[in-house]
């Protein structure tokens, strides 16, 4: 039983890897050449709007989504109940942000935030629809079926995009592009997920999923609406191109940590449901995702603070250098991403959402905290607050699983400290090599492949436990 889920683990990691590296690869590259043809203040407006339909979609999509995963004997009456409930929530949550949007925009001084905001609104239901084959997928360790999806979306929908911004749509662009992707995603998932919807609703159903989650819900509302708070005060209090380079600067960090955390965080959250009964089994899953995942961030993390002046310059031209600063802060807080999510995925999978809660409430208001004081002194103060909200938040989430897991969070900065020491020695070495006077391409391409010679050279000279076990893994393959 325990080699048959290992098998589906490693399997299904392989898959949501392709599916991540795939998808965020393209995205990358569209994005790139709509960020050359397109304006800091389109991205800025968008973001904003974004916002809003983020937080509409955390009512539709959290919440009951993981209490389903989460449950053990899931049935046709949870998931059809589940299904018409989000699907009503998106159509009570599109008419409010439509009546709202007028508001909204009034409160930005953009008028032309209104048509957009109500034309992007419509992916609730798309949303909506194919949230509960997301689920299925996951339920099911079948990853494959979420690649395709995800891979034709992010093409078809990356081509449309690019051709309209070259006919002159100009933010239009963005939002078409958007549209389209969720709705092919919703088709192919239709196609290839044999689940259907089926006449039946269960309000005792939806009355024991909401009590497990409903504390995930709220947490994620609470997170969703601070980790956009910035957005929402940088959108008011600056300009909309000053979000476009902050948000910007968050992009090349986030495509990183969405690739390699992500794909093992949404792998590993099922696992861990399969094993919740099992605490020293959990916390060795908990460790090996820690130290895997901080193996592959820290380095790239670091890597890319170093790069990020020649990669700003070639990819998306000067018009864009004020991005830099934040992409340097962002790579330092993303990299402890791996621990944030681990600790968190852990409390969840043994059903403590109300810890899970509790933790949520405490790194928020600290995060405004530290959000107000940061405010007067302008952008960039904004972002170093974030790092700082970080490295307090990491403290947290690793808190309750020394009890919980036997596994302090002394014994995860130990695990991960190689990695890091590593890391920063690599860093040290291809920032040495900036003061060669290259073109943009080549330096890149010089301190990449000096960075990672460095890195394996370190890793294989002092036998890293984690550089081992990668490699007896692939063998394996």
């Amino acid at each position: 039983m325990e080699k048959n889920l290992k098998t589906k683990v490693v399997s299904s990691l392989i898959w949501k890897l392709l599916e991540r590296t795939g998808v965020q690869g393209v995205q990358f590259v569209t994005q790139i050449v709509l960020a050359r043809l397109l304006s800091p203040k389109d991205y800025g407006v968008i973001a904003i709007i974004m916002i809003f339909i983020a937080l509409a979609n955390v009512f539709i999509q959290s919440g009951f989504s993981i209490a389903l995963i989460q449950k053990k004997d899931t049935d046709d009456a949870d998931y059809s109940s589940v299904f018409y409930l989000s699907l009503g929530l998106a159509g009570v949550l599109y008419v409010i942000l439509y009546i709202c949007a007028p508001t909204i925009a009034n409160f930005y001084k953009m008028s032309e935030l209104v048509n957009i905001l109500r034309v992007l609104s419509l992916t609730l239901f798309l949303g909506a629809f194919n949230s509960i084959q997301n689920v299925f997928i996951a339920k099911t360790f079948d990853f494959k079926k979420q690649f395709f999806s995800s891979l034709i979306g992010i093409v078809c929908s990356g081509i449309l995009g690019i051709v309209l911004a070259y006919e002159g749509f100009g933010i239009w662009s963005l939002v078409y592009q958007q549209l389209m992707n969720q709705l092919l995603i919703c088709v192919v998932l239709l196609i290839i997920v044999k689940w259907r919807p089926r006449l039946l609703f269960s309000f005792e159903r939806i009355k024991k999923l909401f009590i497990f989650g409903s504390k995930l819900l709220a947490s994620s509302l609470l997170d969703t609406l601070y980790m956009n708070l910035t957005s929402l005060v940088i959108g008011k209090f600056y300009s909309p191109s000053m979000l476009g380079y902050y948000n910007r600067g968050n992009q090349f960090p986030q495509l990183i940590i969405s690739n390699f955390n992500g794909a093992i965080q949404s792998v590993m959250f099922p696992t861990l449901v399969a094993e919740q009964h099992n605490r020293l089994r959990v916390k060795e899953i908990v460790r090996r995702s820690i130290v895997t995942s901080s193996y592959i961030i820290f380095p790239l993390m670091i890597g890319l603070v170093v790069i990020s002046e020649p990669l700003i310059k070639l990819l998306l031209t000067d018009k864009w250098l004020e991005c830099i600063p934040y992409l340097r802060i962002f790579c330092l807080s993303y990299a402890l991403w791996p621990i944030h999510t681990a600790n968190l995925q852990a409390i969840n999978a043994i059903g403590r959402s109300d810890i899970f809660l509790k933790l949520e409430i405490i790194k928020k208001i600290i995060g405004l905290i530290i959000l107000v004081i940061s405010l007067k002194y302008g952008v960039f103060a904004i972002a170093i607050g974030v790092l700082i909200s970080g490295i307090l938040a990491s403290f947290i989430n690793g808190y309750p699983n020394k009890k919980l897991l036997d596994y302090a969070y002394l014994e995860q900065i130990k695990d991960v400290l190689p990695s890091l020491i590593l890391s920063s020695i690599m860093g040290v070495i291809i920032m040495l090599l900036s003061r060669f006077y290259l073109s943009n391409l080549i330096l890149i391409l010089f301190q990449i492949l000096v960075g990672v010679a460095v890195y394996l050279g370190l890793s294989y000279s002092l036998k890293l436990e984690c550089y081992i076990y990668i490699l007896k893994t692939l063998k394996r393959k």
